[in-house]
């Protein structure tokens, strides 16, 4: 599929996107400049493509879905406000859209995925975009990875009952992790900043709806 897009897949209706989320309150340009740019209708089936651009999840198999644009730039504004840039963990890869935004904002990304199909589509894509500063580990989410802890920040595309202490733990003093926190409709997109070696600050960005983040691998 063509990379630019034709149609309902073109820079023009990227833009339409683009113009709709900074009504809804997304203020970073370079964020805004990211979602126009990297083509959203690459991460889906082709049988979708046509709703791309439309500010909603879509379904990418194995009952996990494409996050609404929205929320991608949302959490990827939370977590790109304050420096440094360096490194990220991303939780629940699972297309790669995400991915490949926070590869414009980070020297390296470390990407997790616990379905082994989506982690391996996930290194194809990456290949075939030429993206470079993205490792990707088909493991358990929950866990982390901490063999390149600590990172400057971290995201995660699934929501725990709980923050895991296990991320807790990888995160660098200075940095900040943003997730979706609950279970079924009580979720809250939460920023937590790392201020010292035993404290964190907690603030509930708004409610959300992710799949569940699950423990282990298939």
């Amino acid at each position: 599929m063509d990379r630019h897009g034709i149609g309902f897949t073109s820079q023009r209706a990227r833009n339409r996107l683009v113009e709709q989320l900074r009504g809804m309150g997304i203020r970073s340009e370079p964020v805004l400049e990211a979602i126009a740019e990297v083509p959203r209708h690459l991460f889906i089936d082709e049988a979708l493509a046509s709703r791309a651009y439309e500010n909603t999840a879509l379904p990418i198999g194995h009952n996990q879905t494409i996050s609404q644009p929205y929320i991608v730039a949302r959490m990827t504004e939370a977590i790109v406000e304050s420096g440094p840039h360096q490194t990220v963990l991303e939780v629940g890869a699972g297309c790669g859209y995400q991915t490949v935004i926070l590869a414009r904002f980070f020297d390296r990304v470390y990407a997790v995925e616990r379905i082994g199909p989506l982690a391996l589509a996930l290194r194809d894509r990456l290949h075939q975009l030429n993206v470079t500063r993205v490792r990707v580990s088909h493991r358990d989410g929950l866990a982390g990875w901490p063999e390149f802890a600590p990172y400057d920040a971290i995201l995660c595309a699934a929501s725990p009952p709980e923050i895991p202490q296990d991320l807790l733990t990888q995160l660098r003093v200075g940095g900040r992790l943003v997730l979706p926190v609950g279970s079924g409709q009580s979720q809250q997109l939460t920023l937590v900043k790392r201020v010292s070696e035993t404290e964190f600050q907690q603030t509930d960005l708004e409610a959300v709806t992710f799949v569940p983040m699950l423990e282990g691998v298939t």
